[in-house]
């Protein structure tokens, strides 16, 4: 059913740091402040300890270094969805997404890799150990050459941002995507991508002119499970 996943930095390395150490349930209204005197970083109503980065630190150079020999020696190009898959693999725990999604051999694209803390363990570890290259261009062809070849295609878009318009973008290419459901709570008047209403996609040509798209006004992580559920 899933052919390809894009996601944001933060969607990939919360998701392997969930793994290692435990992210707590706190309050939009935690003062900023205080958290920062007690090395707690806050995500929306999600708190996470400095620690949290530390572990994730540790876990992950080791890797970086593996991947570097890697390149060096076998000629290795390395993009962000291979990254992505071999950490997947690295993590082996099932409650990561990006285990799965390489179990299952399911490509992860995620444009702005670096935007996060994964990013800047890349660049702690370039003075550590230069030389690492993570090639986005090829992660482009890759993704539009799949949007190219499908014989139909349809998009879950669960947020906004770059993810958004990453997957609209591909299916450009195509000139549409036949099925298109976006999720998010960002309004039009704000001028951003997140808020940009299907109709204004299907100007651009990255949704069909006949299809029937529909946006649902909500937060994501309430209905995505009921839409999923309803078709399983």
């Amino acid at each position: 059913m899933v052919d390809a996943i894009v996601a944001t930095a933060g969607g990939v390395e919360e998701d392997f740091i969930k793994c290692l150490a435990p992210t707590f349930v706190g309050s939009f209204e935690l003062p900023g402040k205080q958290l920062r005197e007690k090395g707690i970083n806050r995500i929306g109503n999600l708190l996470v300890p400095n620690d949290n980065y530390c572990k994730f630190e540790d876990w992950l150079m080791p890797i970086l270094d593996q991947m570097l020999k890697e390149q060096k020696e076998n000629g290795v190009l390395w993009t962000p969805s291979k990254v992505i898959e071999r950490l997947g693999l690295e993590i082996n725990d099932p409650s990561s997404i990006y285990y799965w999604a390489a179990k299952n051999k399911i490509p992860v694209f995620s444009p702005a890799l670096t935007d996060g803390s994964l990013g800047d363990m890349m660049y702690f570890h370039s003075f550590r150990n230069p030389g690492l290259i993570v090639d986005i261009v090829s992660d482009l062809r890759r993704l539009n050459t799949m949007a190219v070849k499908a014989v139909n295609s349809g998009m879950v878009i669960v947020g906004g941002g770059v993810i958004k318009h990453h997957i609209c973008n591909a299916n450009l290419m195509r000139n549409g995507a036949d099925f298109s459901v976006f999720i998010n709570t960002a309004s039009e008047f704000d001028g951003s991508d997140s808020g940009a209403r299907p109709d204004e996609a299907i100007s651009w040509g990255k949704i069909r002119k006949d299809a029937t798209p529909v946006k649902v006004y909500a937060e994501a992580t309430l209905v995505f499970p009921f839409i999923v559920g309803e078709h399983l």
